[in-house]
């Protein structure tokens, strides 16, 4: 049941290529059917930033700032991609220790055409991570929309990168200490889930409410863009969870039918609920029930079968339906685009239910066994481990970093900029001529 987390490890490379003669040319080793699918999951994923998310949150924010957003996650698309090739890589995915990585991977070095990770071109690996990195900071963007400066964001998404992400994704995935305690996350609950979400609220209280919140309606500009948005998410998404089995095989085909399961369900499941509380379905009520289901089944989307997915995207429709009600209603908090209770919470169910589902032992609802010796109650209490230590270290770095960086900058734009729009003030240009 490990192997999805030692498979993310570059060291695993090493270690196959040592199994074979001394002699061997590592390119030997290529699986051509696995590179091709990594190489198409790579597109995939990055698909789901640029358009995709770009697209979601862009249509959900007023008409004033919606270049605002899709500037944001396209410029946090170049910023990772640059950083991830000077060292981040390295500091996730390098030998080092249970902690972090290394710098070993400073500028890719010993990244080469030929040198493999596992069975695929370590490029292709490498690759395939780096859209992970990508979309993770872009979808903390949803919390602090219509209000931080856009310099302030740069800066930001790029001290959380390296301080956040690239630790907690070598804890998960780079055979660090949650890795060596077995915790089970296939393809992102602690490691872009729980980050994002709680890295998105933490922002957002930091920053203080936008003007007029929660008493004025801010209702989104444009819901076309924002179904479509959402449509490239749910395909993307296959990608996503498919693409992280690292090859094209059995594993792959059930994450991505338990993938499109939950979010189904999610989507049913929040529309429903909306319709009951609020007598009217709406398109922004299932296309955020979508990524509910979608966002909860990846930690578990290698583990669980069709009958874990289908209970697990109800949950997650009805779950993260409160959560974003109480959040804004009762707490008053202006996480903008629902990020924590959609993202962060479904990261915490869907980890937790990755331990539970992952059972073959529950019938029509069983999944794929534990590990040799490992129980069910040894499994959750790692995953509780797991969710607990991702959210309060990146709560803690996340405000440690926004605090130090009011130091000596200005975060959020001021009253009257808010009120003219971000598209303007920051960016000299206007989403719509109206």
């Amino acid at each position: 049941m490990q192997y999805r987390n030692f498979s993310r490890s570059a060291f695993l490379g090493g270690v196959a290529l040592v199994s074979e003669p001394a002699l061997a040319d590592p390119i030997s080793q290529l699986d051509t059917g696995n590179s091709a699918w990594i190489l198409t999951a790579t597109a995939l994923v990055l698909f789901m930033t640029i358009p995709g998310l770009s697209m979601f949150y862009g249509g959900l924010v007023r008409a004033k700032n919606v270049l605002s957003v899709l500037m944001q996650c396209f410029a946090i698309t170049c910023l990772v991609s640059v950083l991830w090739l000077v060292g981040v890589y390295g500091l996730a995915f390098g030998e080092g220790n249970a902690i972090i990585g290394s710098l070993d991977k400073w500028f890719l070095s010993g990244v080469t055409s030929s040198s493999m990770s596992g069975d695929i071109p370590e490029s292709v690996f490498s690759m395939f991570q780096l859209t992970f990195a990508i979309i993770t900071p872009a979808l903390i963007v949803g919390g602090f929309a219509e209000r931080m400066r856009f310099s302030a964001v740069l800066l930001f998404s790029a001290l959380w990168l390296i301080f956040v992400y690239a630790p907690i994704t070598h804890w998960v995935w780079g055979g660090g200490w949650l890795a060596q305690m077995g915790l089970l996350d296939f393809a992102g609950g602690t490691v872009v889930h729980i980050t994002a979400g709680v890295g998105a609220i933490v922002t957002a209280m930091v920053l203080g409410n936008r003007n007029g919140f929660p008493t004025q309606a801010m209702p989104p500009h444009n819901m076309t863009m924002t179904v479509m948005g959402a449509g490239m998410l749910w395909v993307g998404w296959f990608g996503f969870n498919g693409g992280s089995a690292l090859a094209a095989n059995g594993d792959a085909g059930m994450a991505i039918l338990v993938t499109h399961i939950s979010a189904a369900a999610g989507a049913l499941t929040w529309m429903f609920a909306e319709w009951v509380r609020f007598e009217k379905p709406s398109a922004l009520g299932i296309v955020t029930g979508m990524v509910a289901g979608l966002g909860t089944i990846t930690p578990a989307s290698g583990y669980v079968g069709p009958g874990g997915a289908l209970v697990i995207g109800v949950v997650a429709g009805l779950v993260c339906f409160m959560a974003t009600i109480w959040i804004k209603r009762v707490l008053k908090i202006d996480d903008s685009l629902d990020v924590f209770p959609v993202h962060g919470i479904g990261g915490i169910l869907g980890t937790m239910f990755a331990g539970l589902f992952a059972s073959d032992q529950l019938g029509l609802f069983s999944g794929k066994g534990y590990a040799e010796g490992v129980t069910m109650g040894h499994q959750l209490g790692v995953q509780a481990i797991g969710v607990v230590s991702t959210l309060v270290y990146t709560a803690a770095v996340t405000f440690v970093i926004l605090k130090l960086m009011s130091l000596f900058m200005t975060l959020r734009v001021s009253a009257e900029e808010e009120t003219e729009g971000l598209d303007l003030v920051l960016h000299n240009e206007r989403g719509y001529d109206l």
